[in-house]
């Protein structure tokens, strides 16, 4: 077998290497397994990458990502059953991500297929031999929301939070840093007790801190502009027809890569579906209205509204970086107020069947 680390992009086992100086062994069998080798055929953007509105300098897997979260864990933890949580965090994952979330009516929380983390993991035999032999329950390593480094709820820092902060900064979004300065960034996080008296990562220094908070927050707009909220709507709407005539299953959307879903969506002729998608494809923006335009794909719709507000520690105390930083209030804020009350169309529609 083929190990799996050894096909990675050198910019990744590069940033890899900041996220853990040792690679931990016994995470290599479960990464080879088939069920999490799927996550390698699905981007982490939601299938924006296929389009010409969006450019992206690599190629970032969903199974990348969830590489680098375990990496994260393992770092700020030495705890295997908590890196394996953050391994399987995204197991459950679709074609196109968080498409599917909109297909499914929940744009603004993003959450309807994280149940099925455990039943994916139970059906893997490969998995679950691995984890017979490392004496770990399904239950420990199926949620991690267990887990407070691995996953917190927003504002806080997690290290999922911090993964997708970092790699859409070195360019899966927008190139807004170096690996140079993600290890800086990085190097400054420690763990502390939040006010909750639960472990949380903490910013050692507030220029850092403000550093950080000022490229999480022109990414937190960039996650809900308005072509990527239309993307995600228009894409969740292709997946919710090609379903309901039976030309795709939901099962389909957890076994198919995202090149062999787009292959059968520019082979349907059924509701102008294949013509809708190639003209996105090839468009470089979307149009914008205060009122709904009829007869086009014309959509108006929310999206989860992803920011951080970090810890920093000051002398002895610790606190939220809004709390002590103008610029970094100023930065959430920025994040908080974003608004989607416009429509956002195309000049296409889908046809009645």
């Amino acid at each position: 077998m083929i190990n799996y680390l050894e096909t990675l992009n050198p910019i990744i086992r590069e940033y890899y290497s900041i996220l853990s100086c040792e690679f931990p062994e016994f995470l290599i069998d479960y990464i080879n397994t088939p069920r999490m080798q799927k996550l390698d055929k699905i981007s982490v953007s939601c299938g924006m990458p296929y389009s010409k509105m969006f450019k992206v300098d690599f190629w970032y897997s969903t199974l990348e990502h969830s590489i680098a979260v375990a990496l994260i864990i393992w770092h700020f933890t030495k705890d295997k059953k908590q890196t394996l949580a953050g391994l399987f965090h995204d197991i459950s994952t679709p074609v196109f991500k968080h498409c599917i979330d909109y297909m499914n009516e929940d744009a603004e929380k993003q959450e309807s297929t994280e149940d099925l983390t455990k039943a994916m993991i139970l059906e893997s035999d490969e998995i679950m031999e691995l984890l017979m032999r490392d004496n770990i329950k399904v239950e420990e390593v199926s949620n991690y929301h267990l887990y407070s480094i691995a996953d917190n709820d927003i504002p806080r820092l997690s290290a999922d939070r911090l993964e997708y902060t970092i790699i859409n900064g070195l360019g899966q979004i927008k190139k807004m840093w170096s690996l140079e300065e993600v290890k800086e960034i990085y190097d400054n996080i420690i763990i502390v007790e939040n006010e909750d008296k639960s472990l949380e990562m903490c910013f050692k220094d507030l220029k850092i801190a403000d550093k950080f908070t000022k490229v999480m927050s022109e990414l937190s707009v960039i996650y809900t502009e308005d072509k990527r909220r239309f993307g995600m709507q228009f894409l969740g709407d292709i997946m919710k027809r090609m379903s309901s005539i039976g030309l795709i299953s939901v099962s389909d959307l957890y076994e198919l890569s995202e090149k062999d879903v787009i292959e059968m969506i520019k082979s349907c002729n059924k509701f102008n579906i294949s013509t809708c998608f190639n003209l996105w494809q090839d468009s470089l923006d979307v149009k914008v209205s205060d009122k709904e335009i009829k007869d086009k794909y014309c959509v108006n719709v929310g999206s989860k509204k992803r920011y951080i507000d970090s810890l920093v520690k000051t002398n002895n105390t610790v606190e939220r970086v809004s709390k002590i930083s103008k610029q970094a209030k100023k930065y959430i804020d920025s994040c908080i107020n974003y608004d989607f009350d416009r429509y956002v169309y195309m000049d296409f529609n889908f046809k009645d069947e």
